[in-house]
């Protein structure tokens, strides 16, 4: 089986339901394969990256340590993959469920914000609480 490559992710800070993911993920991130990059921060460099802001807020994107830029369906597969989340990646991966994936996240991407102020705290709580009862 090949090495995976250190995986970027570039997620938007300001979104409760981003920062529950992100925190999630940097829970399972045990093999340190991937970095999260907040795209409000001084950290993102959109010159550098090749993607603007608001691109970022419209799509989802990767960038492996080698420079390449992923977009779409595929970072959540190559994500949890990375996250040792096997059936997830497998699922963000069925060719068959691209179009629903993609459809689904561009709807979230344009209300992530309405989405977040309903379900992002919950989702929060729910993360930092399941985190706390393993470090118990």
């Amino acid at each position: 089986m090949k090495a995976l490559e250190k995986l970027t992710l570039f997620y938007d800070g300001a979104c409760p339901l981003c920062q529950a993911e992100i925190l999630f993920l940097s829970r399972r991130n045990q093999a340190g394969l991937l970095d999260f990059v907040d795209i409000n921060s001084e950290r993102f460099d959109s010159a550098k990256i090749g993607v603007s802001c608001e691109q970022a807020l419209a799509a989802m994107y990767g960038q492996y340590d080698n420079g390449v830029l992923i977009q779409g369906v595929t970072v959540f597969s190559e994500a949890y993959r990375r996250a040792d989340l096997p059936f997830l990646a497998w699922i963000f991966s069925r060719n068959a469920l691209q179009s629903i994936w993609q459809l689904a996240y561009r709807f979230f991407a344009k209300n992530r914000h309405a989405i977040s102020r309903i379900l992002g705290p919950t989702a929060l709580r729910l993360v930092k609480a399941t985190a706390s009862k393993s470090a118990s």
